[in-house]
């Protein structure tokens, strides 16, 4: 209409009603759903049938309902994941090998396309698909403050002063190295992991 290749009249008769479709991430609860329908186009498509060993499907699924998966470009994402999967699983069968990558490359993707600091982005470079999915967004964001310090110090001694320079006074007995250690040996990292 504003470059007069509409008339309004026109407009004004046909605009009767508005609609707005959910995303993906809106109406999650269809997502398993559209996973097998995304399955059923790839067999059509290549002629051969592909589908997921149970591990691999609860994995993908956990990972696909987490508050991680953004699903920003909806059903594109889950077709373009799905096609991936399907294209690389071996004899036709996803498994959670396959699934474990295409979550690093989603995360990824996702994390690459948004400006906003994400702390589970940073902590997927060092932890484990499993340990990342079981931590708390605390931890994430702890542990992402912990690796950024490490990473910019020369050793341990000196990222535990940092880290611990308030708590640190009020020890009868100062040994922030110690303390370090034993704080990233719950998540089974080292001092070295985190190195840049």
């Amino acid at each position: 209409m504003h470059k007069g290749r509409f008339r309004e009249d026109l407009l004004a008769r046909i605009n009767l009603w508005i609609y707005r479709l959910p995303s993906l991430r809106e109406r999650i609860e269809d997502l398993e759903v559209n996973l097998d329908y995304e399955l059923e186009r790839f067999a059509q498509k290549v002629g051969a049938l592909v589908s997921f060993n149970k591990a691999a499907r609860s994995r993908y699924l956990k990972f696909a309902y987490s508050n991680e998966a953004t699903w920003r470009a909806n059903f594109r994402d889950l077709n373009a994941s799905m096609t991936r999967m399907a294209t690389l699983a071996p004899g036709g069968r996803i498994t959670e090998e396959v699934v474990i990558e295409e979550i690093e490359r989603l995360r990824h993707d996702w994390s690459a396309s948004t400006q906003e600091w994400d702390p589970r982005t940073q902590t997927a470079q060092f932890l484990d698909t499993e340990a990342h999915a079981q931590l708390d967004l605390f931890e994430h964001i702890q542990l992402a403050g912990i690796a950024r310090i490490c990473g910019e110090v020369s050793s341990m001694a000196e990222a535990g002063r940092r880290l611990f320079d308030q708590s640190r006074e009020q020890k009868k007995s100062i040994n922030d190295s110690h303390r370090l250690r034993q704080l990233l040996a719950k998540y089974e990292l080292t001092f070295k992991q985190l190195q840049r």
